[in-house]
């Protein structure tokens, strides 16, 4: 076992600011949160790992800084030796470590990592569907396309070809514009609605409008469901595992998608079986609420369902869209991203994993119980 390191140390700051350093292998899955790169952290290597330098600001004086620092626990003895020489991919690392080195700085009021203090304890788990539990986005983009070419759904009226959404602008698309309808309006919108065999001229009443976003949401939500049945898709890592430790061990369990709901609900019957769906204690899709994420209605609404405090309630998404959703709900967030997601900005959740294959429910309660952000 590996003793453990002398690794704090402080370092004179001018008033107002405190640092702590610390070495990556004394960091454990579940204390505090990463925010990204620092030009003054040093990055992890392929054949070791380098101190990352933690930043902690608070609006307090030095003293009270200096106490805020003596409230911070290490929880676990190392894992890896920063000496060794095997080679570490970014997915074999601590998940929070994954790519990046790991600087945490707020201008908050910083908070206690003692799990003795903490309030919070985790009640419910919440997962979204599409990205979460599933790698749907490409499948969503091909029944898009498959729809545009079965209705000849043309922008422009010179254009040979149907329309059809690229994989990079789908990528963005899908990434700021939360549920099928939005998006297709919103892309309407700016480059003008179209001709298609449901109207040979492109609408122009709201009433029309609408009947076309409907037929072409329609006809794309049964090609989905076609190319779910073909049982070529799995869920992804973990997940199903993390689901039935929470069932196992009292927690309530919760799917909050923001995609049709006959959709979800073949993707939950077909991936995560008849007796996980049926066992569900709350399940909500984009047809529950008015307002599609990053509205938080979807997890506020389950929340008050399930009859559990938001702060008690832990949310798994892959995307910024649905972090900022949790987050506007008074949940905590972790992220598990994807490949058109990897490079978004996910300040703001807990932890951030590659996938779930190494991340097990008490993971996810020491992170409740120890990070809580004051507001």
């Amino acid at each position: 076992m590996w003793a453990m390191w002398p690794c704090v140390r402080r370092r004179a700051q001018k008033p107002g600011s405190a640092r702590l350093f610390l070495p990556i292998s004394c960091f454990v899955p579940w204390v505090v949160k990463s925010v990204g790169t620092s030009s003054n952290c040093p990055q992890t290597t392929a054949t070791g790992i380098e101190p990352a330098t933690f930043d902690i600001i608070t609006k307090t004086s030095q003293t009270e800084a200096t106490q805020v620092m003596a409230s911070i626990t290490i929880l676990s003895q190392p894992t890896l030796s920063p000496s060794s020489s095997t080679k570490l991919s970014s997915l074999t690392l601590n998940p929070l470590l994954y790519t990046k080195p790991l600087r945490f700085n707020t201008n908050r009021k910083f908070f206690s990592v003692s799990a003795a203090s903490s309030q919070q304890s985790l009640k419910a788990l919440i997962f979204d569907c599409d990205g979460v539990i599933l790698e749907s986005e490409h499948l969503h983009r091909q029944a898009y396309n498959d729809a545009f070419s079965h209705f000849n759904v043309r922008c422009n009226s010179s254009s040979q070809q149907p329309l059809n959404w690229a994989s990079d602008f789908y990528d963005v698309l899908q990434n700021q514009i939360g549920g099928g309808k939005p998006k297709m309006r919103w892309y309407f919108k700016e480059h003008g609605w179209p001709s298609s065999t449901i109207f040979n001229i492109p609408p122009e009443d709201d009433d029309d409008r609408a009947k076309l976003i409907d037929t072409l949401q329609d006809w794309k939500t049964e090609r989905y469901k076609q190319i779910i049945k073909s049982g070529t898709v799995e869920p992804r890592p973990g997940v199903l595992r993390l689901m039935d430790e929470a069932k196992d061990t009292g927690k309530q369990l919760a799917v909050c998608s923001a995609a049709t709901k006959s959709s979800v609900i073949l993707c939950l019957e077909s991936l995560i079986g008849m007796e996980r769906f049926q066992g569900l204690d709350c399940f909500l899709a984009g047809d529950d609420v008015k307002e599609k994420k990053p509205d938080p209605s979807i997890y506020l609404t389950a929340a008050k369902r399930l009859g559990v405090s938001e702060k008690d309630c832990l949310v798994v998404e892959d995307s910024v869209i649905g972090l900022q959703a949790a987050t506007k709900a008074g949940m905590s967030c972790v992220i598990t991203y994807t490949s058109s997601t990897a490079d978004q900005d996910f300040k703001d959740a807990i932890a951030v994993y590659p996938d779930l294959s190494d991340v097990r429910l008490k993971d996810l309660e020491l992170l409740l119980q120890n990070v809580v952000a004051a507001n």
